[in-house]
């Protein structure tokens, strides 16, 4: 199922803040399904529900509503890891990580349709998902950001570009300590799009912020037609 290449990918990732005592009557339960709310009526192109310590019963409620909510949107719903869960609740695909099952046995198993991006961090994770079937991929961290850290340093700008280069057209996506200000570099240098917690973290402000890529985006076309 691939994405649109005609605007960029905005990508919410959630912060996965939410414990094996989380139930759907707690709070952490009701802000993530007030930010599902939020990111389906700004238009980004996905969501993954990156909440790795519910339990099952809990992560299939949770992806049970967000699903209900992304149903006839623009956007489309991801479950971190657990593709069974995404695909009893109706969800539109999974992401996977570095330790995850890989991208071919899901092609496999749930079929073209069901949408797999992978989280990667090398050219040769990157050039790996793409031929197991893999429909995008996410890289980084491209810059530096503390939530990250635990995979190394930042792999740089320039990393970034080799990966979109190598494997364009095939999707990839900008991931680590992106922001409003450094998105268009990315963009620049050949990424599809943009990945993030934090910078799609505020309910409030999703909608402009989707707008702020699209402009981004639109800046680098009118840079690739001038020159």
């Amino acid at each position: 199922m691939p994405l649109d290449p005609q605007k960029p990918v905005t990508y919410l990732i959630t912060s996965g803040e939410t414990t094996a005592a989380t139930t759907p009557l707690t709070k952490e339960f009701s802000r993530l399904i007030k930010l599902i709310e939020a990111a389906a009526a700004a238009g980004l192109s996905l969501v993954q529900l990156r909440e790795k310590n519910l339990s099952a019963r809990v992560l299939y409620s949770l992806a049970l509503q967000a699903a209900e909510i992304t149903r006839g949107s623009a956007t489309r719903l991801l479950v971190n890891d657990r593709a069974d869960i995404a695909g009893a609740a109706g969800a539109a695909g999974v992401h996977l990580t570095t330790r995850s099952i890989e991208a071919s046995v899901i092609l496999r198993a749930f079929g073209e349709e069901f949408l797999i991006g992978v989280s990667t961090h090398s050219l040769t994770e990157s050039r790996t998902a793409r031929d197991g079937g893999a429909d995008f991929v996410v890289f980084g961290p491209v810059f530096e950001t503390a939530s990250k850290r635990i995979y190394g340093e930042a792999v740089g700008l320039g990393r970034l570009s080799d990966v979109a280069r190598e494997l364009a057209p095939f999707p990839v996506l900008a991931l680590g300590g992106v922001t409003l200000d450094n998105a268009l570099r990315c963009l620049r240098l050949g990424a599809s799009g943009i990945a993030g917690i934090r910078l799609f973290s505020e309910p409030h402000k999703l909608e402009a912020t989707v707008h702020a890529l699209r402009e981004a985006r639109l800046t680098l076309t009118a840079e690739k037609i001038g020159g």
